[in-house]
């Protein structure tokens, strides 16, 4: 997953993937409700509280199994792109829940808020609501809302969580051609290995104010570029005239699924803030789209702030519009 973030006029600076880091991104992070078809980003650290009956610690692969079930089911996946990596590798769990062999499940890595997910065939059962009323009387306060699907709005307004924050996800299909107009003085370029530095400097002052993004580092970086998707013909790098690294386009292009077209996505634009108000951004993000339409992907999502006007109008321009959304709800003081 994918998220696209833009900092100043319509300059992107991204988020993902689902993004969100996010893909992408931020993030797509809790499904709050276990009915109908759907159960469901910044949070203090509240330490977990202890496990209660019912609950053991949460195993790698029961929560991908969980998380593979959910999506099937409910067509998004209950756990981001970032949850998923750092579950894959062990990483230590803020919040780590798991009831009954792996039925329903609520994690959280580092700060980021928590998701959770119940298992299409042990819905309707009070496990989700019994997992989030836990959870805030443990002091968890934000939870994502993936697809913000009806049971998901119920289950948070009768649990007195209101909607903080907005994702659009936006897709373009097929569309006219896009031709990048670079701004003088600058080059874009195909990624090259000893970049990798370059691009987490720049990534950092883009998202210095946005709270997953932001926190990329190196091995960040290196655990993405070794994902099986990684392209580095599809990772573009803007020079100035001295040779520095201003911006970069990550593009993404997963497999897909069996009789399915493929789908790519704008994983990631940053652009330096000092390199703002001169259509970096844009001739970056089109620059990636060109790429894609050229390997044959012509449908391509990306995730944008849903407050972000300037990104959303450069998007639209694009040939963008919106797919889905993904809420976060939160307690009215925690807000």
């Amino acid at each position: 997953m994918v998220l696209v973030w833009t900092v100043v006029g319509v300059l992107f600076t991204f988020v993902t993937g689902n993004p969100v880091w996010a893909g992408a991104f931020l993030a797509i992070g809790v499904a709050l409700a276990e009915s109908q078809r759907g159960e469901t980003e910044p949070t203090t650290s509240t330490p977990a509280a202890p496990a209660t009956a019912g609950e053991e610690p949460a195993d790698d692969h029961e929560l991908l199994a969980l998380n593979h079930a959910a999506h099937q089911t409910d067509g998004v996946e209950p756990f981001n792109e970032a949850t998923r990596l750092a579950v894959g590798a062990g990483d230590p769990l803020r919040v780590d829940r798991v009831l009954d062999g792996g039925v329903a499940a609520a994690v959280a890595v580092g700060d980021a808020p928590v998701e959770l997910a119940v298992h299409p065939d042990h819905r309707r059962q009070g496990r989700g609501r019994a997992l989030v009323s836990e959870l805030l009387d443990a002091g968890e306060h934000r939870f994502w809302a993936h697809g913000d699907l009806p049971a998901a709005q119920a289950l948070a307004s009768s649990l007195g969580l209101e909607p903080v924050r907005t994702l659009l996800v936006l897709r373009r299909e097929g569309g006219e051609p896009v031709v990048e107009q670079v701004p003088a003085g600058t080059t874009i370029r195909t990624f090259r290995p000893d970049d990798a530095d370059a691009v987490v400097r720049v990534n950092g002052r883009a998202f210095a104010h946005h709270p997953e993004q932001g926190a990329m580092d190196r091995a960040d970086f290196d655990r993405r570029a070794a994902s099986d998707w990684f392209d580095p013909e599809g990772l573009f790098v803007a020079e100035d005239e001295q040779g520095q690294v201003v911006g970069f386009h990550w593009t993404k292009v997963e497999a897909p699924a069996w009789g399915e077209p493929p789908v790519g996505e704008v994983y990631v634009v940053g652009v330096d803030p000092d390199h703002h108000g001169g259509g970096l951004g844009t001739a970056l993000t089109a620059r990636g789209l060109r790429h894609l339409a050229d390997s044959g992907v012509d449908v391509v999502d990306l995730y944008v702030e849903g407050d972000n006007g300037p990104a959303l109008a450069v998007y639209r321009r694009l040939g963008f519009v919106e797919r889905a959304r993904d809420v976060l709800y939160a307690r009215p003081s925690a807000s």
